[in-house]
This record gives C-alpha cells, sequence and structure tokens, in this order.
C-alpha cells in the first residue's frame, strides 16, 4: 500500500535537506577566495549541478545580502538553507558552513604560541592567485548570465570603475540601489503579475536583532564581564560593517589591537593570513580573536571566548538576512521591484569584476602570479576539475616548493 502523499513529500524534503546539508559540508572545506570567489563555487554545485536555485535567484540572494551588513557568504547560504527548507534547515546550514573555519581558527588562537608566520606564508603563497583566478571566473559567469542589455552593460562597467576607484564598504550598498533604481524606471516593460499577494511583513527577527543590540550593549556596560564584553563587540561590529571580511579586518585591528590590545600586531596579521588560506566565511577571523582575548582564562576559557565572538560576529547578519528573505518573494511580485532586480544583478555583477583587480594588488606582481591566475581560469572554464582540487594543488605546491 503506498504511503499518504504528505508523508512522501516530507520524506523527500527531508532527503533532499540531507543532501544539502551535505554539499554545504563540501563547500564549507573547499570554498576558498571569500565572497566573490564563493559565488563561482555556488554557482558551479548549487545551481549548475544540483538546481536548487537558478543563477538569476541566486545572484538576487546575493544582491539582498549585499544590501545588509554581516557575512554575504553566509548569509546567502543560509538564505538557500531557508527557502529550501524553512528556519531548521536554514540554522542547520549556518552551522553546517561556518564550523569548520570557527574550529580552525579556534585552534589557532589556543596554539598561537606555536605558529610559525613564515611557515604559514609559505603554505598559502600559491593560494592567493588562484583564488583570484576563482574571482575572475566568477565575473565571466555572472556577467554571461546576466548582462543582455546595454543599460546593464553600462551598470556593469559604471559599478566596478566606482568601486574600484573608491574601495569605500559604505559605497556598495549605494552602488546597489541606484542600480535598482535606474532600471525601475523601466517597470512598464514587464508583464503584471497576476493573483498578486498583499505584502505582509513579520517583524519578530528585527525586533530580536534590534533586542540584542541593545541588550548586549546594557548588560556588558554593567557586568564588565570580558565574555560579554566580547560578544557586544563582535555583535556591534557584525551588525555596522558593510563589505565583508576584507572590511572587517582593519575595524577589528583598531578595537582589539591599537585600543583593547587584547594581542599584539604581529598575532593579529598571523591570525588574519591563516584566515585568507581557510575555506569558509572570513568572518571564522573573530573565533581566533576571541580565544586570544581570554589567554588568561586558560584552554577553556580561550574556547569559550572562541564561541561567543563566533556567536556575536555571524548573530546579527543571520537576523536580518531572515527578517527580509521572509517577504522577498512577495515584494518580487510588484512590477516596479522586479524591473530593478536588472540594474542590482547588474552592479553586482560589477562588483566582482572590481574584486578581481582589488584583490590582486597585493600579490606580488610576478609571471607565477599571473600564470596561476590565467590557469584557474582556463580550468575551471574547462569544467572538469574540481574547485577543491585546485585549491588543494596551490596547497601541495606551497608545501613542496
Amino acid at each position: 500500500m503506498a504511503p499518504p502523499p504528505r508523508r512522501t513529500g516530507a520524506r523527500t524534503r527531508r532527503v533532499r535537506g540531507i543532501i544539502f546539508l551535505k554539499d554545504v559540508a563540501a563547500l564549507a572545506v573547499t570554498a576558498f577566495g571569500g565572497p566573490q570567489a564563493h559565488t563561482a563555487m555556488m554557482l558551479r554545485l548549487l545551481v549548475d549541478k544540483r538546481r536548487y536555485l537558478t543563477s538569476a535567484e541566486l545572484l538576487e540572494i546575493m544582491a539582498l545580502c549585499q544590501l545588509l551588513p554581516g557575512p554575504t557568504s553566509t548569509q546567502t547560504i543560509t538564505a538557500i538553507g531557508f527557502r529550501l527548507g524553512g528556519p531548521n534547515l536554514a540554522y542547520l546550514t549556518l552551522l553546517v558552513w561556518m564550523l569548520p573555519a570557527v574550529s580552525i581558527m579556534t585552534a589557532a588562537g589556543v596554539a598561537m604560541s606555536y605558529l610559525d608566520k613564515e611557515q604559514v606564508t609559505q603554505l598559502v603563497r600559491f593560494v592567493q592567485p588562484i583564488a583570484v583566478g576563482f574571482v575572475a571566473y566568477s565575473a565571466y559567469k555572472i556577467a554571461e548570465k546576466v548582462i543582455h542589455t546595454k543599460t546593464s552593460v553600462a551598470l556593469m562597467v559604471g559599478a566596478a570603475m566606482l568601486a574600484y576607484r573608491f574601495q569605500l564598504p559604505q559605497l556598495l550598498p549605494l552602488l546597489l540601489l541606484g542600480g535598482g533604481l535606474v532600471t525601475t524606471f523601466r517597470y512598464r516593460k514587464h508583464a503584471p503579475i497576476l493573483d498578486k499577494q498583499p505584502l505582509r511583513i513579520e517583524w519578530a527577527n528585527f525586533m530580536l536583532w534590534g533586542g540584542v543590540f541593545i541588550g548586549a550593549a546594557v548588560l556588558g556596560h554593567y557586568t564588565r564581564e570580558l565574555p560579554v564584553l566580547l560578544f557586544e563587540n563582535f555583535y556591534r561590529n557584525g551588525s555596522l560593517v558593510f563589505g565583508g571580511g576584507q572590511v572587517l579586518a582593519p575595524l577589528l585591528f583598531a578595537e582589539f589591537v591599537e585600543f583593547k590590545e587584547y594581542l599584539t600586531a604581529p598575532e593579529f596579521l598571523s591570525g588574519y593570513g591563516l584566515t585568507q588560506a581557510l575555506p569558509g566565511p572570513n568572518f571564522a577571523f573573530a573565533s581566533y580573536i576571541g580565544a586570544l582575548a581570554m589567554r588568561d582564562y586558560g584552554i577553556g576559557g580561550q574556547v569559550v571566548g572562541a564561541l561567543v565572538a563566533a556567536a556575536g560576529i555571524f548573530m546579527p547578519g543571520t537576523l536580518l538576512i531572515f527578517f527580509l528573505i521572509r517577504f522577498w518573494d512577495q515584494l518580487k511580485q510588484y512590477r516596479v521591484v522586479k524591473a530593478s532586480l536588472e540594474g542590482v544583478n547588474a552592479v553586482s555583477a560589477g562588483l566582482v569584476c572590481a574584486a578581481v583587480f582589488l584583490l590582486y594588488h597585493p600579490l606580488p606582481d610576478t609571471p607565477i602570479n599571473l600564470t596561476l591566475i590565467g590557469a584557474t581560469f582556463l580550468v575551471l572554464l574547462w569544467e572538469k576539475i574540481p574547485s577543491y582540487a585546485i585549491v588543494l594543488a596551490g596547497l601541495l605546491a606551497g608545501a613542496v616548493f
């Protein structure tokens, strides 16, 4: 006797959720290079291979996340989990995605005195140009999929030039909003959506975000307990920073090295270099700082400091994307909003193009680095070698040569 359709549907969703979490785990241990490089890997695995969503939907979610403070890649992959399986799958997605990087950076913070900065630099020197190659591939794939009109070409080029010239994190959401505004005026070209439902906004997650923000500040002020202060510090930074881990680093340096002196500049730079060599979210760097900030409390205290810092830095972005993703599909029912997505996607492509050059500048301008960037791009175009194999080859070369 066949099982009831509802039970079969629930089992299918559960199996699909498990497969999705396995894919998230694969990305968490292979997605090197920050948000821009993560885009290419998400396109290959989640869109092209698994077809959890279309490339346009992925770009819409990424653009939405770029309008918010917090870790863009983490918000993106968590939002995908939310769309596939609701809040429970989204929370599991967040844990699976952040766990490898947070664990490694916690261990690095605990064992900092045993790390050799020169050895770390030697190990990752080939991974950095490979990551730039991933970004270049991402820019190509995005432009191929979303650039179809002269207006979108102009927006992509203009956004790339402005992002490259000014390099201000506050500029990114303004560019995205501006691009959407430009194409909004073309909304009459889009057919009206029938059966349009009224917009319903659930404020619970937004209120929770604001409540934690205020509550942590008040509790830290009155208790002066270091774990509470760490949580408040990282929650505040995670709530206010736009632009990802690269933008977060100088803010953390100013607060925790220069002002509070929780760690030294060499310790900070060693940890930051290690973060760049790891897969997953760059915001995991917070767990390294949290561990070193509580070094006087023993290994147990350092682990607590790392977990508190990780919770503080990841929580605000997660709460904000949970707030917006619930009514994002309803917003897209309106022709004005749907028309704006052309401009938002074009600007997103431009920002990734700018990132290729911005990420290349810190690297030595050598034939080896240029060759690695070009070779990575071509190998990804070939689509026969998995992303993690390319990165592991770079790490192996750094260890051998």
